[in-house]
């Protein structure tokens, strides 16, 4: 980037960091909600819940097929990942 491009585009950085941590933050919001652990803790919390009546039976199948949904649907990682391609190699 130029100098000129870096001055005229200087306002906007701003608007790009806070575009990267809003990024940041729904990719981890992601991570953990995919986390098998996590969702295993809510699987138990709605048991719990359906066992004290706090939830109905119809509720509780379709938020449990849900959470099932999210424990058998592998994670895919949404940035840029950190493999490098073994053709791009330099051998020197």
């Amino acid at each position: 980037m130029g100098i000129v491009s870096g001055l005229l585009l200087l306002p906007l950085a701003p608007v790009r960091g806070t575009a990267w941590v809003a990024d940041h933050l729904l990719q981890e919001a992601r991570r953990q909600a995919h986390d098998p652990r996590a969702v295993q803790a809510r699987l138990a919390a709605l048991n719990r819940a359906l066992d004290e009546g706090a939830v109905d039976e119809a509720a509780f199948e379709r938020e449990e097929e849900r959470l099932l949904t999210l424990l058998e649907r592998p994670v895919r990682p949404t940035g840029p990942t950190t493999t490098t391609n073994p053709a791009r190699r330099r051998h020197v």
